[in-house]
């Protein structure tokens, strides 16, 4: 048997204490008014999202540490930098690029270089993603995004 990881334990718990926090305090501003969600409604939701998920990440440390599996810590750095850094380099590109193209190229990185998943599901996945975005951000909400040199 591995021993816990007590580093995702320790943060699991301040995580979830932090998430206990903003429900807490969020409960007292108003959750839904008469233009729609309230100044309480994200923080409520984002509150829960940080307890529920701090409870997953300190239930798979556990897991782990009872089946004996824990990845090698060099190279999950190693894949949580390069995918720092692909987020970088596409929001360094949204001005020449604009942001349907710029995130395309960086859902596919993630998709197919950190996920290692076929070229063709790669590319379905980032064309699909920046789909869409055009559909629901330009279209249905008529809010504009970033445009490149390209125009689009």
């Amino acid at each position: 048997m591995k021993s816990i990881k007590i580093g995702d334990v320790v943060s699991g718990a301040v995580l979830a204490g932090l998430g206990v926090f903003i429900i807490a305090e969020s409960r007292g501003w108003e959750y839904l008014g008469v233009d729609g969600p309230g100044p309480g409604f994200f923080p409520i939701w984002y509150g829960i999202a940080m307890v529920a998920l701090s409870v997953v990440l300190v239930a798979t440390s556990l897991k782990q540490a009872a089946a004996g599996a824990a990845p090698p810590i060099v190279r999950e750095l190693g894949r949580a930098l390069a995918t720092w850094l692909a987020l970088v380099a596409c929001v360094a590109l949204l001005k020449v690029l604009g942001f349907l193209l710029a995130f395309a190229l960086f859902t596919g990185f993630v998709v197919g270089v950190m996920y290692r998943k076929p070229v063709a599901t790669a590319l379905a996945v980032a064309v699909g993603s920046a789909l869409g975005f055009y559909l629901v951000f330009p279209l249905a909400l008529n809010v504009a995004l970033p445009v490149g040199w390209l125009g689009f």
